[in-house]
């Protein structure tokens, strides 16, 4: 099971890791100042495998590609939202950051709940308050490139055969 921050609509990149910290692109140090600025308590309290629900346009802003790398290092499985910023959707895929837009859980859950995923079917089950939400699954080729930690991954799988 995995724990439940929530945040609102209009989760920007400067928000999930200020720009003060863009002069690394090192994962570990970039995580340590993830959400800072929204949720001073966020990188003590995150653990492997929690789960980040938010509403509408999650990871607007600027197309930097620190902001999924920053919440994936700090341990978040899968990001859940009303939907996303569009290059964010393509930053989180390509590094193999789920995400699954479902406005249902993103409304529905809340911060602190227990979810359980099945990112390949979709399913989000919301431990805490026993309802079960259907996402749109990944395409197939969205699957592999999640399941080997993105694009790279995907690539060096892709060369190796």
């Amino acid at each position: 099971m995995a724990r439940v921050f929530k945040y609102g609509d209009n989760v920007d990149t400067d928000v999930i890791i200020p720009a003060r910290y863009l002069t690394t692109s090192v994962a570990a140090e970039l995580a340590l100042h993830c959400m800072e600025d929204i949720d001073k308590d966020f990188v003590k309290n995150v653990k492997k495998g929690d789960v980040i629900v938010a509403g509408k346009n999650f990871g607007c802003g600027s197309s930097r590609e620190h902001a999924p790398l920053a919440i994936k290092e700090a341990g978040i499985s899968c990001v859940i939202a009303e939907n996303f910023a569009r290059i964010f959707y393509r930053n989180a895929i390509n590094i193999g950051l789920p995400i699954l837009e479902c406005p249902e859980a993103a409304q529905a859950i809340a911060d602190g709940s227990q979810v359980e995923l099945d990112l390949f079917a979709g399913t989000i089950q919301d431990m805490t308050s026993g309802k079960v939400f259907k996402a749109v699954p990944f395409p197939e080729f969205m699957k592999e490139l999640i399941a080997k930690d993105g694009l790279i991954g995907y690539v060096k799988g892709e060369n190796a055969k």
